[in-house]
């Protein structure tokens, strides 16, 4: 509260580009958490914004009519307020900048959110998932990958988490030799496991080869890799990065496996580019869905120079190598970019969504999106500016695997158990801070927030409410919810997102969202009736046998027979 000058401000003029031709005169309220909109109309409307999805506040140049500030959220709402005086647009110019922007993490709006749930309900919403549920779901055999304690208290890597799956034959000396040959610490280990085929998707950081440095753990933990699928005889190496890149890293003391030292590897580079050239294209990708009313020239020019499409491209790409490997040639597939939390958790968990119908469904895209991206430690609060820090760390690595789901249900629209709400909700949460799921850095680091006893979890929220995700295409029983999806990734396949970056069309999708829903429904409740109706007349049919009629019918069959005799 002390960041905040002026508490209200009347006579506010509130344009939101939701509804571009309608400007609600109102009172504005700032409070701790929200800035709060309110309608001077009969209907006294109420527009709330969280402070932590405020991206950026623009003071415009005074007009006759007052003051206007533009407000832009990170799920790309834009929002203009138009104060009367200039003091009050100061001050509210001032406090939203330190609002949204807290140094410290218990500023956090999960911090101060409080749900009505008791302590119980609170730890059972955090069990809600079990990550080793989920491996044991996989068909590990037990005689090739174990779980390790090497990583127990974080004694190994401090940005994994403690709980690991390695190749049963890696020793505790390979381990820890391994991970010291790896960037951060982060060793080759287990991400998913393919049953029908003994292949494995491992994930691990950048080897510390420089130009010609080796480790002997480190070959040995990759030949462990390879012998824990034994119709294999070599592993891919699939480095996420430019070529070009990643040989510059080199000169740093990093860079890539040499083919020379692992004799048993075959080395892939997909190049998808750094978070420094995401965040670019994301931002002129924004533009373009900013614009009022564009030409088709202008709109298709500022989509093609945003380069955002082609990047999604890369990242997909990646996912299809990656899962062709494991389902069509049986072979494990190690992943890696620099530092392992980025570039590599897009690629494996894009591949995990594409072998596996189960992460495909409502619950198991959870379990997913916990195990490649909050336990693995991805870099939540660096990458969509939880708190005020370096704005060169900020990038939409998150986004863009959404944006790939995404562009995989427009190619499968009856594959996925969710709907597109669902993902527009999960991007909504992850900029929100208002659970507590995305805080943090590392598994760690939440421990040590104690996140979990401190704040909820946004997954049994999106589970109580999983009415609202459910996709009405989707169906068991039907060809695209079983085993791999085979995409077409050519560049007329991929689609502009425009309920995430045109939020103005978003209430349209949700709408026709909303119809389908209704329909089956409706088709459901019908062919309930139906089923009812039809066993009327069986019930008729067995009254006629057992009633007088029936009796009737015995009595002179009896006597047929009798007179037979």
């Amino acid at each position: 509260m002390d960041h905040i000058r002026t508490p209200k401000v009347e006579n506010v003029r509130w344009l939101d580009r939701l509804t571009p031709r309608r400007i609600a005169v109102g009172t504005l309220y700032l409070s701790s958490t929200h800035t709060i909109f309110v309608e001077n109309s009969d209907a006294r409307k109420e527009t709330w914004v969280l402070h932590s999805l405020v991206g950026s506040v623009e003071r415009l140049a005074g007009t006759p009519a007052g003051c206007p500030l533009l407000v832009r959220c990170k799920n790309f709402q834009v929002f203009q307020l138009l104060l009367p005086q200039e003091r009050d647009c100061a001050d509210v110019y001032a406090s939203l900048a330190h609002l949204s922007r807290p140094e410290r993490y218990g500023d956090l709006y999960c911090f101060s959110f409080q749900p009505n749930l008791d302590k119980e309900e609170r730890e059972r919403a955090w069990n809600f998932l079990d990550l080793l549920a989920d491996f044991s779901r996989m068909g590990i055999p037990s005689n090739l990958w174990h779980a390790t304690p090497a990583n127990h208290e974080y004694r190994v890597c401090d940005t994994y988490p403690s709980e690991l799956f390695v190749p049963k034959s890696a020793s505790p000396a390979v381990i820890v030799g391994s991970a010291k040959f790896r960037s951060r610490g982060r060793f080759p280990v287990l991400s998913y496991y393919h049953r029908d085929t003994s292949a494995a998707v491992c994930r691990s950081s950048q080897p510390l080869s420089g130009f010609s440095a080796r480790s002997l753990e480190d070959e040995q933990m990759l030949q462990a890799i390879m012998k824990s699928n034994p119709a294999s005889e070599y592993v891919y190496v699939v480095d996420t990065r430019p070529k070009l890149n990643a040989m510059a890293n080199r000169a740093a003391g990093k860079g890539y496996e040499s083919e020379d030292h692992y004799s048993n590897i075959r080395l892939h580079f997909v190049a998808i580019d750094n978070i420094h050239v995401m965040r670019s294209s994301q931002q002129k990708l924004a533009d373009v869905g900013d614009l009022r009313s564009p030409s088709m020239g202008d709109f298709l020019w500022g989509l093609e120079n945003s380069g955002w499409l082609k990047h999604i491209k890369a990242v997909l790409d990646a996912g299809v190598f990656i899962a062709k490997a494991v389902a069509e040639e049986g072979v494990s597939v190690l992943v890696h970019c620099s530092d392992g939390w980025d570039r590599t958790a897009q690629a494996c968990s894009v591949a995990s969504v594409l072998l596996d119908p189960y992460y495909r469904t409502l619950k198991g895209f959870m379990v997913l999106m916990e195990k490649d991206w909050v336990s693995f430690g991805h870099k939540f609060s660096h990458r969509y500016a939880h708190l005020d820090g370096d704005p060169r760390e900020v990038s939409p690595v998150l986004d863009q695997f959404l944006e790939c789901v995404w562009q995989l249900m427009e190619q499968f629209p009856c594959a996925f158990e969710f709907n597109e709400r669902f993902l527009l909700q999960l991007h909504t949460h992850v900029h929100s801070c208002q659970y507590g799921n995305f805080i943090g850095n590392s598994q760690k680091e939440r421990k040590e927030l104690r996140i979990r006893e401190r704040t909820h979890s946004v997954w049994h929220h999106l589970w109580e409410n999983r009415v609202e995700f459910i996709n009405p295409l989707y169906r068991v029983d039907h060809n695209q919810t079983q085993g791999v999806l085979r995409p077409v990734t050519t560049p007329y396949c991929f689609k502009f997102w425009k309920n995430m970056y045109s939020p103005v069309e978003r209430g349209v999708a949700m709408r026709l969202s909303d119809c389908l829903n209704a329909v089956r429904e409706e088709s459901q409740q019908l062919e309930e009736e139906l089923d009812a109706h039809q066993e009327v007349p069986r019930e008729t049919d067995a009254e006629q046998e057992t009633g007088p009629a029936g009796q009737e019918k015995d009595r002179n069959r009896a006597e047929e027979e009798e007179q037979s005799d």
